[in-house]
């Protein structure tokens, strides 16, 4: 049974009806018999076998242009699914009394699920200002092999900052090959990782600009800190820096990075990972390159610096830009 406080925080129950009857009975009837959905302004109500919905007017890929509510240009559609499963026969000139039945149950249902006000907006979903975060503010990660795909914006921002990070690496006797950690994608990123035993970071401006620092050493067997230390030119956006590799302490190798990405590396789904690059590859190595011929034991990134109120600033207006342009 789910508890009715988390931390000393009143939960609110969980809605919706438990499935765990037809995990004995695969021929129960469904006990669902009202649902409602939404999403971006079109929505429908089901109720015992009959599906009323409304497509609001606007086609997916036009994502930031607004549509009135109850206009014209709204379609309320009706089907029996009970003899219609595909939804081939619009019912709604033949039964309006049903359809009415229908959206008035869609508002009952709304208003008890907090569905109200409709919004179609995108774009300022997309925004993070707009979104609660729990990261913002916080200035050291601790990350592990398990830590994979996790979302860009719900993850370490190491953007328009100075930062260490170290990776506690186990390096078998054959010597180890593969992705450490690295986040975003083919169009920008950062990735660490080891290519016949020497490791290598590598900084990926939008695909255009790829800095290596890069070891001529093999990396020892057996316990291994493999740090990155990254003091950022600060005093703006998409400053530039330098980054320095170490290996137990001592430097091993420093390159100049001329610019940096300011606001996003990825608007389509690229991630951070441990141990694995999942989607496509920020590096010029092959797709995943898992790590092999050790062990992960732990990644811990430090953030040194935090921007300014201008900066700030001017961060929420740049991702407002980028936001809109994929719009």
């Amino acid at each position: 049974m789910e508890p009715s406080t988390v931390d000393g925080i009143e939960q609110k129950p969980i809605e919706g009806v438990s499935m765990a009857y037809s995990f004995d009975d695969g021929a129960a009837t469904s006990a669902r018999q009202t649902q409602y959905f939404e999403i971006l302004g079109n929505r429908a109500l089901y109720h015992e076998g009959w599906i009323a919905s409304c497509f609001h007017g606007r086609v997916p890929w036009i994502r930031s242009a607004a549509m009135p509510f109850d206009s014209p240009q709204e379609m309320w559609e009706l089907y029996n699914v009970n003899d219609d499963f595909s939804q081939g026969v619009d019912l709604a000139d033949e039964f309006p009394e049903k359809l009415a039945e229908l959206r008035e149950m869609f508002d009952v249902e709304a208003r008890k699920y907090d569905v109200f006000p409709l919004s179609d907006a995108t774009v300022v979903r997309v925004l993070p200002y707009n979104r609660p975060s729990l990261v913002d503010g916080v200035t050291s990660f601790t990350l592990y092999p398990d830590s994979i795909r996790l979302p860009e914006l719900a993850s370490v921002n190491m953007k328009n900052t100075s930062f260490d990070l170290t990776a506690q690496l186990e390096i078998g006797p054959a010597g180890a090959q593969g992705v450490v950690i690295c986040q975003g994608g083919s169009m920008a990123g950062w990735s660490l990782y080891v290519t016949d035993g020497r490791p290598t970071y590598v900084y990926n401006y939008f695909g255009r600009e790829l800095t290596f620092v890069a070891s001529d050493a093999v990396l020892p067997e057996g316990p291994v800190a493999l740090r990155v230390s990254f003091d950022y030119d600060g005093g703006g956006l998409g400053k530039g820096g330098t980054a320095t590799l170490f290996v137990d302490g001592a430097e091993v190798a420093r390159e100049r990075v001329e610019h940096t990405v300011p606001f996003v590396f990825s608007m389509s789904g690229e991630t951070l990972d441990v141990g694995v690059d999942t989607a496509s590859s920020v590096g010029p190595y092959p797709a995943s390159y898992p790590f092999t011929g050790g062990q992960i034991d732990r990644v811990v990134i430090t953030l040194r610096s935090a921007l300014s109120d201008g900066d700030r600033a001017a961060l929420r207006e740049g991702q407002e830009r980028a936001a809109n342009s994929i719009s």
